[in-house]
């Protein structure tokens, strides 16, 4: 039956709640049988053992009505549950043009804080059709499907909000695109990997105070990223190259960064890098990771020695933005499903010109800028941004287990 057929016939609203059990389903609708409806919706949800079960089925033949009704609510009181049931016409009005999925993350997600948001999707024009839950831990994760607003208005209503909510807010168009294969491009140093590569270097080079200065004066806009990775490499001179291996050894992955890549690539998603670090270490994570793509600057080494110099391609603000749309279309993935992901100033031109940019655990101005922003030090919580449930994320690791 179409939507134009049901959108004025007579309908019965079935309404059943109590305690999950199996077969509540099954009985529902073995009972209505005998009364020859036809099922125009379904919804059911569980929470915490309880089951909400709504049925919208066309009216029974003239004069089954009544009988209908008596025989559901003593089905329902065998099963020691009630029921409610709501006469009508037609199914649900239609929704409003413009359809966004928006996706809250709290760590906790605190009740004064879903009521802010539901507010302002109202006072932004939108209706909220459904609300899911994507996951409870590390963090609870919720996704409202809304309807009547378009995605852009709405999302800068929500993400001018998230910081003073204490919560993490990403809003992205509904349809077929979400199912769609995706490119994932990320930073390295502080989002990959808790560590800044150039540290770890000056480090073993004894020139860990000097590097900082350098790295402060850049942040200050007093000297642009090119300049500051010169200068800053330029006091690795003379180091043996043995320290390569040592500076692998000690990298640090970011908490999840192992179960979001592997449960992208199980999605088929395409997965790279890019960095202003050194390709002497994202080679290795990319072997180490089965990354799909991965570009950074490169150390030159002379005699088994650091030269102080980079060669190659510089991978700045500009280029990590280049490497993106060049990933993409290696990859055969519009600019329209790519994500990236960073932290730093240097990051923005990527996560502007991603269909998603997402801040992780960034500075005020990349937060501000970016569509999204992630403020918990777990990099796998960007899977709920896509839709990915903590439940289908474990399923799919015991089934590489067994």
């Amino acid at each position: 039956m179409s939507a134009s057929q049901t959108s004025d016939i007579p309908t019965l609203l079935v309404k059943i709640f109590g305690k999950d059990r199996p077969g509540i389903t099954a009985g529902l609708f073995d009972t209505l049988a005998a009364y020859s409806v036809d099922v125009v919706d379904i919804e059911q949800v569980v929470t915490r053992g309880r089951i909400t079960l709504c049925a919208l089925v066309t009216q029974p033949p003239t004069g089954m009505e009544g009988d209908l009704r008596a025989t559901v609510h003593s089905w329902a009181e065998s099963m020691k549950m009630q029921a409610e049931i709501i006469s009508g016409r037609g199914d649900n009005r239609p929704r409003g043009l413009g359809r966004s999925l928006v996706t809250v993350l709290g760590h906790p997600l605190t009740a004064e804080a879903t009521a802010a948001i539901a507010a302002r999707i109202t006072k932004s024009g939108g209706n909220i059709d459904r609300i899911f839950r994507l996951a409870k831990y590390p963090v609870t994760a919720v996704e409202f499907a809304v309807s009547g607003v378009e995605t852009e208005p709405l999302r800068t209503a929500l993400v001018t909000d998230a910081a003073a909510l204490g919560v993490d807010i990403a809003v992205v168009a509904a349809g077929l695109h979400r199912r769609a294969q995706r490119l994932v491009v990320m930073d390295v140093d502080s989002t990959l990997i808790q560590d800044e590569v150039i540290e770890l270097f000056a480090a073993h080079a004894g020139c860990e105070d000097k590097v900082a200065e350098v790295t402060a004066a850049a942040m200050r806009g007093e000297l642009d990223f090119e300049q500051s990775l010169h200068a800053r490499v330029a006091l690795l001179e003379g180091l043996d190259a043995s320290v390569v291996e040592k500076v692998r050894s000690e990298v640090r992955l970011t908490p999840g960064a192992r179960t979001l890549i592997r449960t992208l690539k199980r999605l088929g998603y395409q997965v790279g890098v890019v960095s202003g670090g050194f390709t002497q270490v994202t080679d290795d994570l990319q072997e180490r990771l089965g990354l799909d793509f991965a570009q950074a600057n490169t150390l030159e080494i002379v005699d088994g020695k650091l030269t102080g110099r980079v060669v190659g391609e510089i991978v700045d603000r500009a280029g990590k933005a280049r490497l993106l749309r060049r990933f993409a279309a290696e990859a055969g993935v519009p600019l329209s499903q790519t994500v990236a992901i960073g932290d730093g100033a240097n990051d923005l031109d990527m996560l502007n010109a991603a269909g998603l940019g997402v801040a992780f655990n960034a500075k005020p101005v990349v937060r501000e800028a970016a569509h999204t922003a992630v403020n918990v030090p777990f990099l796998d919580t960007v899977l709920y941004l896509l839709g990915v449930t903590r439940e289908e994320v474990e399923t799919a690791d015991s089934h590489d287990e067994a």
